[in-house]
């Protein structure tokens, strides 16, 4: 098939359709990135990509059954909803069936007829230059850094057999730093989320890499214990982030979570966080822009093929310390006369009455630790939402208000149900980069929290 316009690839799909429904998304992305090591770019390059998904709802009878098929480049129209048809005849009948969405989102469907927006290494224009100047000041203090920026920009068409027309551009990039010595026995990271990198400083985040190398040029040995520790904001958006993906109302509804309720139902109403603490996402956050709609190719607890096109408005899931909401797609919702709610693809957690930033929470604390990030973060108990995991690029010893040296990593054993419940104290909210989910997830804002008690299950032999 000669190259043709998203639009069109949607157009045909839905034309070629003999089933009962059809949702077609496209999405044509462009990406660019820079990779760097022992103060060297290594390598850059940009790429472009499409993918085209099909999902057919026939009627057999017995109930509405949904079938995907899903394709790179430019496929075979035809040939791709046949599959899809096929796909969807031989699978039963769907349990989140309901009538597909017909209603354009309030949040507004995008300009259909344009172009899909895109990006290129140009977007790195006034970042590798600071990049190089960075290279060399840490090469004058014996220091080594390597990392990677990437920028994404993807554009998705999403059509319905209903008659929506729905398009989205969602520019996404990131950036991660490491600092090391010569020898590899200190390292330290920075890293932080943008749309575009005209609000990145390249300056600002060497600083902080510079300034964690030199904390951690005296190393103290500590045993595994419970340690009042202070979290920044990436160590703690990876684990509200975590906490925000198993938010299923199914799940707890039938007593398979954390938010079950002991005897039936779920928790929505009880207190989680013993202070004031908001979680909430929004599609129109500044910064964290996201799609107001779903796109889905495949139904989970969390999402339903049957809801691509399902407005995505600002929800508070939990609001004022109090459990208020659940992700809950419109099946389940009609189960449980309870509202549907769709999952929003950014997450802010704050606290109305927090003025200290963490250089403050830092200051006011007598000893404690002070994290960097945290990794390999694994379910132990979904009942409880245990975690495990390790620290990770820096775990640092403070005394009096300072930071006297760098400490052991550790393997960390926490629900973060339960933090909430115990911090007490969070600072200003700011947009920071996940370190563990950033593959998946960018579009984060979280506060510096302080927890009296955090649990370091064991000493890591990791450096």
């Amino acid at each position: 098939m000669t190259s043709c316009t998203p639009q069109e690839l949607v157009e045909r799909a839905l034309a070629a359709s003999t089933a009962d429904g059809q949702v077609t998304f496209v999405t044509d992305s462009t990406e660019a990135n820079l990779r760097w090591a022992a103060n060297s770019l290594t390598t850059n390059g940009a790429m472009r990509s499409r993918h085209v998904v099909v999902i057919s709802f026939v009627d057999g009878g017995a109930g509405m059954a949904a079938g995907t098929v899903a394709r790179t480049g430019t496929p075979d129209v035809a040939a791709l909803v046949a599959a899809s048809e096929q796909a969807a005849r031989d699978a039963g009948p769907a349990e989140d069936a309901v009538p597909l969405i017909s209603e354009t989102p309030d949040g507004g469907g995008g300009d259909w007829d344009a172009e899909p927006a895109g990006t290129s290494i140009e977007v790195f224009g006034e970042f590798a230059p600071a990049l190089g100047q960075a290279f060399g000041e840490a090469r004058d203090r014996d220091e080594l850094l390597f990392g990677f920026a990437e920028h994404s920009m993807r554009t998705t068409y999403v059509g319905t057999s209903t008659g929506l027309r729905l398009r989205h551009d969602q520019p996404t990039g990131r950036v991660e730093l490491n600092g090391k010595s010569p020898d590899f026995s200190r390292s330290v990271w920075a890293g932080v989320g943008t749309r575009d990198f005209r609000d990145v400083s390249v300056a600002d985040l060497a600083a902080d890499v510079e300034r964690k190398m030199g904390w951690s040029a005296r190393r103290v040995e500590l045993p595994a214990g419970r340690y009042e520790t202070l979290l920044p904001p990436s160590a703690v958006s990876d684990l509200m982030i975590y906490l925000y993906w198993t938010m299923e109302a199914r799940d707890a509804d039938e007593g398979r979570n954390v938010f079950a309720r002991p005897g039936g139902g779920n928790r929505i109403g009880e207190r989680l966080a013993a202070l004031p603490l908001t979680l909430r996402s929004d599609p129109a956050a500044p910064g964290l822009e996201t799609a107001p709609f779903q796109v889905v190719s495949a139904s989970s607890g969390s999402a339903s093929v049957f809801d691509n096109g399902m407005a995505t408005p600002a929800v508070d899931w939990i609001s004022g310390g109090v459990l208020t909401n659940l992700i809950r797609p419109r099946a389940w919702a009609l189960r449980t006369t309870a509202p549907a709610t769709a999952a929003v693809d950014n997450l802010i957690l704050e606290d109305p009455n927090a003025t200290a930033t963490q250089e403050e929470m830092l200051a006011a604390t007598e000893r404690g630790l002070l994290l960097t990030t945290l990794w390999y973060i694994r379910e132990v108990d979904p009942q409880t939402l245990l975690l495990t995991g390790l620290t990770r690029d820096g775990v640092f010893l403070v005394e009096n208000g300072e930071v006297t040296g760098a400490v052991n990593n550790f393997r960390f054993n926490e629900s973060p149900v339960d933090l909430l419940g115990r911090t007490v104290q969070a600072g200003r909210t700011e947009r920071t980069l996940p370190r563990e989910w950033n593959d998946w997830f960018t579009r984060a804002a979280m506060p510096p929290i302080r927890v009296p008690d955090f649990n370091m299950s064991s000493v890591s032999p990791a450096s």
